[in-house]
């Protein structure tokens, strides 16, 4: 809990004094919407659980705007309308940093998507800014000093420490002048549309829930794995999965990947055993351990149609022709990502490298219709694209 009545200037260490308080009604929340509307761009960030808790969820949002900003606790004021609603609104622009978790998170709780987004992150990508941070933005343009102390605390608990407030402004106070310096940056280089664009698409993504059978699935290495090592995995990962959900708390606070790994490969069938092979501490042993024992069991005790297998993909055979224009455009990306002062990987990854390979267009419309072409990929290097494919024919 915290005081509805908490109102504070926040100092930055840079003599910029912002007003925050927390919104305690409906009606303060409405007020406050009310200025976002009217100044039509507000920054936003949010706070959340996901490294103390199984059910991750926002538990403070932060918005600003012409120097004021407003907190709310959303364990406290549970109608949050008309935030969601701005938001949604295509006519003010909403500033985040790094924004993906944050979108994951609004459609996750909330089920929202965000209109007129502007990722300073992404902004950065495009400018061939090499550290895009928030902390080191606002160190290279305000000479401001970011306190991370914060960063994984379970902002979960309360009260809410005053510092941890203070730090929660601190990620929201300077959105606005970041937004200013930002655009103004990729217009001088034409490069605003390619950067709306793409903030745009990031707008888009949705929450994924990655707790769906089998688990193996997103599991690193489990490709490697037979059949048997597979269903003692997947066992160890349902468990973990189990555990994980009844004490609420994050998966890798109950067993680490490395851990189940270890199960997996070692198969051991006893709590000693698992001790001596260094796959459970003997803390996780003395919690864990006879449950551990029993997942195992039942993955050796499966009959060998029982066992689970890793979905295979076939691979088209090597075409000399696809390889060839592969390396060729790989070639090309290095020297236009110099040229551009964009990172190779945002300016053209490898998977589309190697669609636009397979897929061989022959002119802009045939280009376009790969499905991740983005316009400003088209805009940017189109007609090199299509011109080193052609040299591939």
């Amino acid at each position: 809990m915290v005081n509805p009545n908490f109102k504070k200037k926040s100092d930055n260490n840079q003599g910029k004094i912002l007003n925050y308080r927390f919104i305690s009604s409906a009606a303060d929340l409405e007020s406050a919407c009310a200025r976002f509307s009217a100044h039509k761009i507000v920054g936003v960030d949010l706070e959340a659980d996901s490294m103390h808790c199984f059910r991750e969820k926002i538990c403070l949002i932060q918005m600003a705007c012409n120097n004021e900003a407003f907190l709310i606790d959303p364990f406290e004021l549970k109608n949050i309308d008309p935030f969601l609603k701005v938001l949604e609104d295509p006519s003010v622009v909403k500033v985040f940093h790094g924004s993906d978790f944050d979108i994951r998170s609004l459609d996750r709780d909330y089920g929202i998507r965000i209109n007129n987004l502007f990722d300073t992150e992404i902004a950065c990508r495009f400018l061939g800014v090499k550290e895009r941070g928030l902390a080191a933005l606002l160190k290279a343009h305000f000479d401001v000093t970011a306190d991370k102390r914060f960063q994984k605390e379970d902002w979960s608990r309360r009260p809410l420490d005053p510092e941890m407030i203070a730090y929660s402004v601190m990620d929201v106070a300077y959105l606005e002048q970041l937004h200013q310096i930002l655009t103004q940056a990729l217009e001088a280089r034409g490069r605003l549309s390619w950067a709306l664009e793409e903030c745009d698409l990031q707008a888009r993504v949705k929450y994924e829930n990655n707790h769906v059978p089998p688990l193996f699935r997103k599991f690193k290495g489990a490709g490697k794995m037979d059949n048997r090592t597979l269903a003692v995995l997947e066992n160890m990962l349902t468990l973990r999965l189990d555990i994980a959900r009844e004490k609420d708390r994050p998966m890798f606070k109950v067993f680490s990947n490395p851990c189940l790994k270890t199960v997996a490969e070692k198969k051991p069938t006893t709590v000693s055993q698992m001790v001596k092979v260094r796959a459970l501490s003997k803390k996780q042993a003395d919690m864990y351990g006879k449950r551990c024992c029993k997942a195992v069991s039942q993955a050796l005790s499966l009959s060998h149609k029982e066992l689970p297998s890793y979905p295979r993909t076939r691979r088209p055979k090597k075409d000399a022709r696809i390889q060839a224009c592969i390396k060729r455009l790989k070639q090309m990306r290095e020297t236009l990502s110099e040229e551009m002062d964009m990172e190779p990987g945002f300016l053209l990854n490898n998977a589309l490298i190697t669609d636009i390979a397979v897929n061989n267009p022959k002119n802009r419309d045939e280009l376009k219709e790969i499905g991740a072409v983005r316009n400003w990929q088209l805009s940017a290097m189109g007609e090199t694209v299509l011109a080193n494919v052609a040299k591939c024919r």
